[in-house]
C-alpha cells in the first residue's frame, strides 16, 4: 500500500519548527534566558562607571614647583603661553614652599602632587616615582626652556583647513566598525547556538526524537529544529536590541559612536542579521550532528568542546584578515563556511560592493543544506539502528500497514 499521509519535507520541517518554537518561546526557562545576559550588561555598566570615576580621581597632572618666586612665576607664565599650543600635554603647576624638601612635599597630606620640580631654571630637578619622571620629563623640559627664553616668542596662527575625512582615517574608522560587528556576531552565536544542542539532547532522552525520525524525514526534523531555534534566537536578539536601544537613548553622547560602515548602517545591519542567521544555521547543524553522535549528556559536552574551541580559532582567523582585504588569508576566511559570516560582515563595513555578499550568502545556504543532510544521515543511522523496532515505529506513525 502506498503511503499518502506522510508530509513533504518542507511541510514536515514547518510542523517541527512551529512545535519547537511555541514550546520554547512560551516556557518559563526562556524568560530567564532572556534576562540572563542583561545582568552582566547592567553590572558591567555600573562597574565601568565606578571604575572610570575612580580612575579620573586617581589620575592627576598637578606638579609642584619648589623654586624661587621669580623662577616659579616664569614657569607659570611659560605654561600660560604654551597651553593654547600644547594643551593637556602640559602639567598643571602649583607653587609650593621652596624651603621644604621635594620628598616632604610629595608626602604632604591633602595634596595630590604627581611630581616636584625644584632647583633653578638653569639646573632644574624633578622628584617623582620613576614612571612619573618618564611621563613628565619632556613637558617640564619644554616649560623650563620656554621660561628661560630671553625674548618674547610669538607663535604663528595656524590656518585650519578641515576636511570631512581622509582615506587613511576612513579605513581606520571602518576597521573599528568591522571589529565591533565581528565581535557582536561571535558573542551572539556562542550565546544562542547552545540551545540547539540542549533541545536535541532533551528529546533524545525522552525518545521524542525517535518518534519524529520514524514519522518524517530526518533532514526535515533537522531543518525544522534549526528554523525554530533561529526564530527563538531572533526573538531574543529583538528583546536585547530594544533594551540596548533604550540604554543608548538614555546615555546619549556618553556612549562611544562607531563610524559609519561603507554600505551604510541600514544595509550593514541587514547583512549582519543575514550573516547571523547563516552562521547560526551552520553552527547549529554541527551541534545537531554532535547530538546525533552522542548517547549521553556527558558525551555531548565532550564532543562539543572541540567545536567550540574550533569556533574560537575560526573567529581569530576572520579577525586577523580584517586589515588585509583581498589577500589570500581574507579570501580563505570568506570561503571557509564557518568563518565566512565573520569575514563577509567585516567586508561589508569596509567595501561598498554588494555582489560578494549575494555570492557568500548563496554559498553559506548551500553549506547549511550539506551539513544538515550529512548530520541527518549520521543521526538516522545511530537512532534508527534498532532494526525491526525502528521499522515497526515507522509503519505505525506513517500510517502504513506492513505487508
Amino acid at each position: 500500500m502506498t503511503d499518502t499521509t506522510r508530509l513533504s519535507r518542507l511541510e514536515a520541517a514547518r510542523v517541527v519548527a512551529r512545535r519547537d518554537f511555541h514550546a520554547i518561546l512560551f516556557s518559563r526557562a526562556f524568560l530567564f534566558f532572556l534576562l540572563g545576559p542583561l545582568f552582566p550588561i547592567v553590572i558591567g555598566a555600573l562597574a565601568g562607571g565606578i571604575g572610570g570615576q575612580v580612575q579620573r580621581d586617581a589620575n592627576t597632572r598637578l606638579v609642584a614647583v619648589a623654586m624661587s618666586e621669580a623662577d616659579t612665576a616664569a614657569m607659570r607664565d611659560a605654561q600660560a603661553r604654551l597651553a593654547p599650543q600644547i594643551g593637556s600635554a602640559l602639567p598643571e603647576l602649583a607653587a609650593t614652599d621652596s624651603s621644604a624638601s621635594p620628598e616632604t612635599i610629595l608626602r604632604e597630606p591633602g595634596r595630590n602632587y604627581v611630581a616636584v620640580v625644584s632647583g633653578s631654571l638653569g639646573r632644574p630637578e624633578i622628584t617623582a616615582p620613576a614612571d612619573a619622571i618618564e611621563r613628565w620629563r619632556g613637558p617640564i623640559a619644554i616649560l623650563v626652556a620656554e621660561a628661560s627664553a630671553t625674548d618674547n616668542r610669538s607663535y604663528p596662527e595656524i590656518t585650519a583647513n578641515p576636511v570631512a575625512t581622509s582615506i587613511a582615517a576612513q579605513r581606520s574608522d571602518r576597521i573599528r566598525t568591522a571589529q565591533a560587528g565581528q565581535l557582536l556576531l561571535f558573542l551572539l552565536m556562542m550565546l544562542l547556538a547552545g540551545m540547539v544542542l540542549s533541545n536535541l539532547v532533551e528529546e533524545k532522552a525522552n525518545k521524542v526524537i525517535e518518534v519524529l525520525a520514524a514519522a518524517i524525514p530526518m533532514d526535515a526534523v533537522f531543518l525544522g529544529k534549526l528554523a525554530a531555534m533561529l526564530g527563538v534566537s531572533l526573538v531574543g536578539i529583538a528583546v536585547w536590541g530594544a533594551v540596548g536601544s533604550a540604554i543608548a537613548l538614555l546615555a546619549g553622547n556618553a556612549l562611544p559612536q562607531l563610524p559609519e560602515p561603507a554600505l551604510g548602517w541600514p544595509l550593514f545591519a541587514t547583512l549582519g542579521l543575514l550573516y547571523f542567521a547563516m552562521g547560526y544555521l551552520l553552527l547549529g547543524s554541527l551541534f545537531l550532528t554532535i547530538g546525533g553522535m552522542a548517547a549521553t549528556v556527558r558525551e555531548v559536552q565532550t564532543l562539543s568542546m572541540p567545536v567550540t574551541m574550533a569556533q574560537l580559532l575560526v573567529f581569530f582567523l576572520a579577525a586577523s584578515s580584517i586589515t588585509r582585504p583581498g589577500s589570500p588569508l581574507e579570501l580563505f576566511a570568506a570561503i571557509f563556511p564557518l568563518s565566512s559570516p565573520f569575514a563577509m560582515l567585516a567586508r561589508a563595513a569596509q567595501s561598498d560592493a554588494l555582489w560578494p555578499h549575494a555570492l557568500a550568502l548563496g554559498w553559506q545556504a548551500l553549506c547549511v543544506l550539506v551539513f544538515v543532510r550529512v548530520g541527518a544521515t549520521i543521526f538516522r543511522r545511530r537512532v534508527m539502528k534498532s532494526g525491526k523496532g525502528g521499522r515497526a515505529i515507522k509503519g505505525h506513525v506513517g500510517g502504513t500497514t506492513p505487508a
